[in-house]
Order: C-alpha cells, then sequence, then structure tokens
C-alpha cells in the first residue's frame, strides 16, 4: 500500500489520472499481484484510490469521506453516552470557527455578501416555521470559507456538518426561540467580518453555538 502511495507521490499523478495495470505495477514495485491487489483495495477504501470494473485503477479524490463513516459509526456505538460524540462534533466546529476568525474578518473586511444575507434570512424563515435549516446553515459557512481558499478547510468543515446532520436527526428539536437565535447569530457573524471587527466576531461565533451546546448538554430523554 505504501509503495503505490510512493509511487502517485514520485510520478505526481492527480485525482483522476489513471495507475498503471495490475501487471506494470507488479513489474515496477517488484510484488506479487496479490500483494497489488490487496493495496489496491485498501487504497480504495480510503478515497486514494478509485478502481472502475473494466477501466482499471485511478487516483483517487482523497476525500475526508472515510473520516465522517467512521465517525458517524463511532457515533452510532456511543449512543449509551448520549449526545457525547455529537458534542464533541459541535466543539470542533466552534473551534475552527474561533480558530480562522482573524483571517477570516481580515479577508471580508469592507465586502458586501447579499448572497450570504439573503441565505441567512432563509434560515430565520425556516426557523421561524419550526423547520430546520441544515442546508442553508452549511452554504453560510461554505460560503465564508470561500474567502480563504483552503481546500482542506472547507472539506473539514463540510465533513464535520456531514456527520452532525447524520448524527443530528437523534438530537430533540430545539425551542423555535433558541433556533431563531441561532440564525440570527449568522447576522452578528457575517456584521462583524464585514466591519472588521475580531471581537465581535468571537462574541457571535459564540453566540451561534451557546444554544446548542445547552441542548446538548442536558439529559438525554431517551435516557431519563
Amino acid at each position: 500500500m505504501d509503495a503505490i502511495k510512493r509511487y502517485i507521490l514520485a510520478h505526481e499523478l492527480q485525482t483522476g489520472d489513471p495507475l498503471p495495470t495490475e501487471a506494470e505495477l507488479c513489474a515496477d514495485l517488484g510484488v506479487s499481484r496479490s500483494s497489488v491487489r490487496e493495496a489496491i483495495r485498501k487504497l480504495d477504501a480510503l478515497d486514494i484510490v478509485h478502481s472502475r470494473r473494466g477501466s482499471g485503477s485511478f487516483v483517487g479524490a482523497m476525500s475526508l469521506d472515510p473520516l465522517v463513516e467512521t465517525l458517524i459509526l463511532r457515533s452510532a456505538l456511543d449512543a449509551g453516552d448520549g449526545y457525547k460524540s455529537l458534542a464533541e462534533v459541535v466543539d470542533i466546529r466552534k473551534a475552527l470557527d474561533l480558530g480562522i476568525g482573524v483571517d477570516l474578518v481580515r479577508a471580508i473586511r469592507g465586502t458586501r455578501n447579499p448572497q450570504l444575507r439573503r441565505c441567512v434570512a432563509n434560515m430565520r424563515e425556516r426557523a421561524e416555521k419550526g423547520e430546520s435549516y441544515y442546508e442553508q446553515d452549511i452554504s453560510f459557512h461554505l460560503g465564508l470559507l470561500n474567502y480563504l481558499n483552503n481546500r482542506i478547510l472547507s472539506q473539514l468543515t463540510s465533513a464535520m456538518w456531514l456527520i452532525h446532520r447524520t448524527v443530528g436527526p437523534t438530537l430533540r428539536q430545539a425551542e423555535r426561540e433558541t433556533s431563531i437565535l441561532t440564525a440570527t447569530a449568522h447576522d452578528a457573524i457575517l456584521d462583524a467580518c464585514e466591519k472588521g471587527d475580531l471581537d465581535d466576531y468571537y462574541a457571535a461565533v459564540e453566540l451561534h453555538y451557546a444554544p446548542l451546546r445547552d441542548l446538548l448538554d442536558q439529559p438525554d430523554p431517551a435516557r431519563t
């Protein structure tokens, strides 16, 4: 497996590029065909390689999908601990938002973002109707991250959101007022970024996550 990864690096292959055939890899790496097949199978599971029946193997997307699947399974296995795993995911999301504060505020300062404003308005509208707004929420955060042009950070944020969305339905619905407050906090985040006010940004992030964290800290009704 490591030999194939080294091959990809040495030949500067990119996502979608074809790998040599099994026979060619065996000759190049000096290993057996069964070893190559086993390595390809493991790399496929990690999204490093993508195998297509009848077409061969190609360099994969190298996404965070395997991480997502692992954490979703872990959350399911941790069901006996209430919302512990989901709370940890929320803490990671909050840490990411706080950690990028300086760069994000610097990048967005002085701009205007009508599309993100509409996204927040849509969140608030859905919250007032008692509806969830997962799609609008992730679109807002990814919209902010576009300013940083950091592909890995965007993928990590999307991964954390996918885990939250998958595990989240087990969480009881937040009160309407709490949901509206969380939606409104996104306006405060965007206000702070556009003004270039880092302290306001940090305060808005805290406001954004506080209601959800409070909800997660309450006893799991399934266990009471």
